[in-house]
Formats: C-alpha cells, sequence, structure tokens
C-alpha cells in the first residue's frame, strides 16, 4: 500500500509499504477514506519529536471503514464507517481511569508518532473498542475528519482548559486550524468577546467569519495597546496560546487579566521564557495538555445538530498520491490560503 512515510528530519517519503496486519485481539485494521495533515506532523518533521523513528508512517487522523476487527473487539464490525481518535485508550489503565488517556500506559499519542499512523490506505488501531468512534450518516465525513484531533483538541485545551465563561473576552493567539478550533467551540459558552491575532491576513479574515468579534495582527499593531483599549484596560479573562513559539506564548502572558486563565494548546518545540517576576500577583491559572478526546462525543452530537461546522475550515484537496503535493501546500499556508487539506486515500 502506498504511506507516506518519515525517514528523518527533513525528510519524508510517499512509499510502498506493507498493509498493516492484526496483532492483538483489540485490534482493528481500517482502510483510510479520508486524512489530513496535523501541525504536529511538520514539528516531528523538523526534528522536535526526536523519539519518532526514521520509517514511521506519518498521521493521526482520519476516517475510515473498518475493514477487519480482533476476535475481542466487541464494538465495531467490518463494514462500520469510524473516526479514528488522535489518542489510542486501553480503557482501564490508572490514568484512562482518571479520563487521562492521553497518558494511557498502553496507549495514548502513539499513531504516527511511537506507531505507524494514518497517511495511508490503511492502518491498524489498537484497543479499537476504545479508539473508535462510529460515523453516524447523515454527518459530513470532512467535519467527522475535524473530530479526529483539532476540534477536540481546540475544545478541550484551549476553551475548557481555559474556563471560558458566558461574558469571558477569550483571545487566541494564532488563527491556524486549532486556534480555528478553539474559536469555533468557545462559541459554545457566549464569551462576550473573541479576539483573534495573527500575522495572516487571510486567515484573520477567515476568523471574523467564523465568529471573531475583533481581530489584531502584531505586525500592524501594538496588541498589549490593542488589547487594553478593547477590555477597559483589564486585559482578558482567556488566553490561549494556539502556535508553539515563545513570542506567541509572551503575548498571552502581556494580555491576561488579573484572576485569568492562560490555556497553552500549541507544540512547544523550545523552551520559552515564563515571566513570574510579573505574573505571580495576578492569580493567572496556566494550564497545558495533549489533547485526551474524552470531548468527542460531545462534540459528535454537536455536529449532529449542526452546532458547529468545522468542515468549513478546509481548504484544499487531495488524492493520497498527491501527498507530497499537500504537504507542500500545507507548510507554506500563508502563500497558499491553506487551512486544512484532506486527502482522500480511496
Amino acid at each position: 500500500m502506498k504511506a507516506m512515510v518519515y525517514k528523518g528530519p527533513g525528510q519524508r517519503c510517499l512509499s510502498d509499504v506493507e498493509k498493516p496486519s492484526m496483532r492483538k485481539p483489540t485490534d482493528a485494521v481500517v482502510k483510510i477514506l479520508k486524512t489530513t495533515i496535523c501541525g504536529t506532523d511538520l514539528h516531528i518533521l523538523q526534528g522536535d519529536l526526536p523519539e519518532v523513528a526514521a520509517g514511521r508512517i506519518l498521521g493521526h487522523e482520519g476516517i475510515g471503514i473498518i475493514e477487519e476487527t480482533g476476535e475481542s473487539v466487541r464494538h465495531f464490525k467490518k463494514g462500520d464507517r469510524v473516526i479514528i481518535s488522535c489518542v489510542t485508550a486501553c480503557g482501564t489503565c490508572r490514568y484512562c481511569k482518571r479520563a487521562l488517556p492521553d497518558h494511557c500506559e498502553d496507549g495514548g499519542w502513539i499513531l504516527g508518532h511511537l506507531i505507524d499512523g494514518t497517511q495511508a490506505e490503511y492502518v491498524r488501531i489498537p484497543h479499537a473498542d476504545n479508539s473508535l468512534y462510529l460515523l453516524p450518516d447523515n454527518v459530513d465525513e470532512e467535519a467527522a475528519l475535524m473530530l479526529s484531533d483539532i476540534l477536540p483538541t481546540g475544545f478541550e485545551i484551549g476553551v475548557l482548559n481555559g474556563k471560558v465563561k458566558p461574558g469571558d473576552t477569550v483571545a487566541l493567539v494564532g488563527a491556524g486550524p486549532v486556534g480555528m478550533a478553539a474559536m469555533l467551540t468557545a462559541q459554545f459558552f457566549s464569551p462576550a468577546k473573541i479576539i483573534m491575532i495573527d500575522t495572516d491576513k487571510q486567515r484573520l479574515a477567515m476568523a471574523k467569519r467564523f465568529g471573531a468579534t475583533d481581530i489584531i495582527n502584531p505586525q500592524r499593531q501594538d496588541v498589549v495597546a490593542q488589547i487594553a483599549a478593547l477590555t477597559g484596560g483589564d486585559g482578558v479573562d482567556v488566553a490561549v496560546e494556539c502556535v508553539g513559539l515563545g513570542a506567541t506564548f509572551k503575548i498571552c502572558q502581556d494580555i491576561v487579566a488579573k484572576g485569568g486563565h492562560i490555556a497553552n494548546v500549541g507544540v512547544h518545540g523550545k523552551p520559552v521564557d515564563l515571566h513570574l517576576e510579573t505574573l505571580w500577583i495576578k492569580n493567572i491559572t496556566l494550564n497545558t495538555g495533549l489533547v485526551n478526546t474524552t470531548s468527542t462525543p460531545i462534540l459528535l452530537k454537536a455536529l449532529n445538530h449542526i452546532r458547529v461546522n468545522p468542515n468549513k475550515l478546509v481548504t484544499h484537496h487531495f488524492t493520497l498520491a498527491e501527498l507530497d503535493k499537500a504537504y507542500e501546500v500545507f507548510a507554506h499556508a500563508a502563500q497558499e490560503k491553506a487551512m486544512k487539506v484532506v486527502i482522500a486515500a480511496h
């Protein structure tokens, strides 16, 4: 089968590899219908995650059709359409029982990381009963694909960790896919203001269309001054970091209000400064985390009832044979006006 294989920092190759087979009775093999590329895949290619071994098939998002199930899989059968969660959960370890499957002792974020992933024609899913979700016929496939990772990530690590409440002022630093997902799901809680901060004017315009009340471009505006003007000098109740850079993390520290929350969603490949010399007195709360995807059933219901439409984040479509081109487009998102790219594997 065809798959995108990581060859080491800066190197990837669309290769012919062996189709995955069952290893344990709790496994399922899924035929991929659609997959996508995540910013984390770019971090892997940049060498930010050295634990990813050369030869690994990339990707941790997808929807597909069950090809085969192990004898212990109870909730799925051959032919079922499914959403693949980016987090694999055994369901029985101490972390799964604490609703922290991202730290599952026999799972967590392993797809496209520690085991072969979804940017392929087929993928093996361990602990299938806890790591797949049935895809209803009335749910748009591309919207469902966003439930593999970015929508629960933005919701759980940005919105829920940030404790967004009705009437809050929320600032999102970074208008990429996860920042947009956090913005879409923040609207569940009716904040008074949703401020998107980014240097890409195309993405800022998209954010405005999708629900941002205000936009700020740090290349043209003083972010701290603009936030002060929008909040009467108070700062924002919730600042969500969605990029993974020292500069964007500093913006969050500079604009958070007394008693406010900073929710870090971005993947940081390098150390950043935490300015406790100014933050210690402000009674702020800082949260970090990897998505657990425990919110996926809730978000699936939201899709069913048209409360959120993440498929509008999709800007480009490719076939699996065009995966190299898809990576080039996604890696140069500003020039290509790209948000989420969808790859049809079959």
